[in-house]
């Protein structure tokens, strides 16, 4: 079963995510702070990380460079879910080593269509059942 990390601060959205997604048959860990997520990275080795930038503990910026500077996770691909959306954020955020930028609020629809682009073709779950 395809794994993917979720680590988000704000319960509202990381539960929305969570329920999005496990919905669609895949299985969700989820942490509420970057030092938790890094840990539990390392643990579960998730086929995918969706991090959220703006966090207590450890911000996404240290995730993505922990996770990336790691030779056992830096191959795991890492989607920044942020309302970060000015000029240039997508851009600095892409060169911190996020392979995907994902504005909030998320839409539930475009989410798991972006998702599954993000994931390898053989992890890909297309049940896409929303509802």
């Amino acid at each position: 079963m395809t794994k993917i990390l979720v680590i988000e601060d704000n319960s509202d959205n990381l539960t929305v995510m969570e329920y999005l997604l496990s919905k669609n048959g895949y299985s969700v860990f989820t942490a509420v702070d970057g030092e938790k997520g890094v840990a539990l990275a390392k643990k579960e080795m998730p086929d995918l990380i969706i991090c959220d930038i703006q966090m207590p503990i450890l911000n996404g910026f240290e995730v993505v460079k922990i996770v990336k500077n790691d030779t056992k996770l830096q191959r795991i691909p890492i989607v920044a879910v942020t309302a970060y959306a000015m000029v240039g954020d997508r851009e600095k955020i892409l060169s911190a080593g996020f392979n995907h930028y994902m504005g909030k609020p998320i839409n539930p629809e475009e989410f798991l269509v972006e998702i599954e682009s993000i994931l390898p073709a053989e992890l890909r779950l297309t049940k896409q059942k929303i509802d």
